[in-house]
């Protein structure tokens, strides 16, 4: 039988293509990477005083799509207005949010070495936003976001790299709780997504590669420094694809191990409706990090 993540990917997440302008300026253009050899579309949400206060720095966070979608997803989802929305009401500040395009990468280098996606992100993604957007270059001030695939992607980074990341999120993250031995019959039986998969993680699935890259296994590496992160995870209960109980066993983990954080089940499916619904929290979440670290700094 097949898990139920091979189900979701099977599935290709998509979000409802629902546009909503917001008041401040969305930059969306194209990186040339040297690492991967093309060009990465990439997509940039400016706060209204951007353009006028040009001596201002600001907090970043980066979002991380799901799988099937794009650098637009927030656009497209009415993301982008839900946000300006919640600046308006004065429940967020101003801060920028990067989306890039990371097609079916899961966000990490694959098995095979031939996609270095982690790579690319950190050593020439990071540093070009930072040199070209009025950014704050501090780890306090920089976040990481994402939603199902990209929730895997924002977890992983943020794990890995603590020293990077003061904030993380994942709204029904792609926690994958099967063994990699009880993954390979289901990517042996995937067609051309098997492929796809395979690519990610080898085919058979590379241990030692899946495991330098699972969430659960860089927190328990990681334990200390991520301590100091401000961590964040959501889940529908009845989500399609199984994604609640690796979201439960991370909750778990973070417990017995002592790391703060926060964690909500909540009724719904994995979906744009689950996501929008849930997504001003998160983005909330982020603006109390950015403004907590700002009041330590000032101190």
């Amino acid at each position: 039988m097949r898990s139920n993540w091979l189900k979701w990917v099977l599935a290709v997440l998509c979000l409802l293509p629902t546009y909503a302008a917001a008041q401040g300026r969305i930059d969306c253009s194209v990186f040339n990477s040297h690492i991967f050899h093309r060009a990465v579309r990439y997509c940039v949400m400016l706060p209204p005083n951007y353009g006028t206060d040009t001596q201002r720095k600001y907090p970043v966070l980066y979002f991380l799509h799901g799988l099937g979608e794009n650098e637009q997803t927030l656009l497209r989802s009415g993301g982008w207005g839900l946000i300006e929305d919640l600046r308006h009401d004065h429940k967020v500040g101003d801060f920028l949010m990067v989306a890039p395009e990371g097609r079916g990468s899961f966000f990490i280098n694959s098995a095979d070495g031939r996609e270095r996606y982690s790579d690319f992100f950190i050593n020439e993604f990071l540093p070009y936003i930072e040199i070209h957007y009025r950014v704050i270059r501090e780890r306090r001030s920089r976040g990481v976001t994402g939603l199902s695939m990209g929730g895997y992607g924002a977890l992983r980074f943020a794990f890995a790299l603590p020293e990077l990341f003061g904030s993380v999120s994942a709204q029904s993250p792609a926690l994958i709780t099967e063994s990699p031995r009880e993954l390979n019959a289901d990517v042996r039986d995937a067609g051309p997504l098997g492929t796809l998969l395979g690519t990610v993680f080898g085919n058979p699935i590379n241990v030692a590669h899946w495991n330098q890259n699972n969430p659960f296994q860089l927190v328990r590496k990681n334990q200390l420094q991520i301590r100091g992160q401000a961590i964040y995870v959501n889940c529908g209960q009845q989500d399609e694809y199984g994604f609640a109980a690796g979201a439960e066993q991370l909750h778990k983990q973070l417990l017995a191990e002592k790391i703060p954080h926060q964690f909500h089940l909540y009724p719904g499916g994995h979906n744009a409706e689950y996501f929008l619904s849930h997504l001003g929290e998160t983005i909330e979440f982020h603006w109390h990090a950015f403004s907590s670290a700002a009041t330590k700094a000032v101190r």
